[in-house]
């Protein structure tokens, strides 16, 4: 997506110019009673989203790019498309390559190319000294294996929006990958997921997204958006055994270390 590095500048430029209008517009709707804040679950409290006093003058959310051909494009992959990749790659704004893997749930390109487009990506995860971050669905077992043939990167792997059981992730953990958990995490039948979650070491866990799929609960019908991710963080909190105050602040700041350790190098 080149409109991404061409413009992501001027976004930037864009959205710090307009944040004083948008903190003063979020004050006025929070001090009428928080009516239009038509995203807040049922029964919040909109005073319990008051800004502090210096928000428009806080800088903006450290943004990161990664770069890679998803496996549904596998079949575009070849020489050429590889030469541009590099070049992206080199950008310091790039933090990974990915995201890269397998999907055998569409198989929108055939598995081959998959295969391929996989091990020559992995390779430039190695040239480049980037982490990979990994898109697998209905293939784990088998990318596992193209990891274990093509060695896991050095820098990292990151399990992107994982939503399974433990014994699925039990050998990724072992091999030191950092894990992701997205809204799945929060569905009613993803007690799996929870129960996997909970035993990964608390210094590979990070949360997600997905946007703007994989709304978490109680957002679920909603686009998912950045922000949803702060029920997904509390469930994953829950999951792990940390209750509200100093255990779960202590649990959250982890889990912000651990992204930016992977990340933002």
């Amino acid at each position: 997506a080149p409109d991404v590095f061409e413009r992501i500048d001027d976004w930037y430029a864009q959205a710090q110019s307009r944040l004083p209008e948008a903190v003063e517009r979020t004050r006025e709707v929070l001090a009428a009673g928080g009516d239009e804040l038509t995203h807040l679950p049922d029964g919040a409290d909109p005073a319990c989203f008051a800004l502090p006093d210096d928000a428009a003058s806080r800088p903006l959310p450290r943004l990161r790019l990664a770069a890679g051909v998803h496996p549904h494009n596998a079949r575009f992959y070849d020489d050429a498309m590889e030469s541009r990749l590099v070049k992206r790659l080199a950008d310091p704004r790039v933090c990974a390559v990915g995201e890269i893997g397998l999907d055998y749930h569409y198989d929108l390109s055939p598995r081959e190319d998959q295969r391929q487009a996989f091990r020559r990506q992995i390779r430039l995860a190695h040239a480049t000294g980037l982490p990979a971050a990994l898109h697998v669905r209905e293939a784990h077992d088998e990318a596992f294996a193209i990891l274990r043939e093509e060695g896991f990167p050095e820098a990292g792997t990151l399990l992107h929006c994982f939503n399974l059981d433990w014994a699925t992730l039990e050998p990724w953990v072992e091999e030191g990958c950092y894990v992701a958990f997205g809204g799945a995490l929060t569905f009613k039948n993803a007690d799996d997921t929870r129960e996997a979650a909970a035993r990964v070491p608390v210094n590979r866990l990070l949360t997600e997204t997905d946007a703007p799929y994989m709304t978490p609960e109680p957002m679920r019908g909603m686009i998912c958006l950045p922000d949803h991710v702060l029920f997904t963080a509390e469930r994953l909190a829950e999951a792990c055994g940390r209750a509200p105050g100093a255990q779960r602040e202590e649990f959250l700041a982890r889990l912000m270390d651990n992204a930016r350790e992977l990340l933002d190098r």
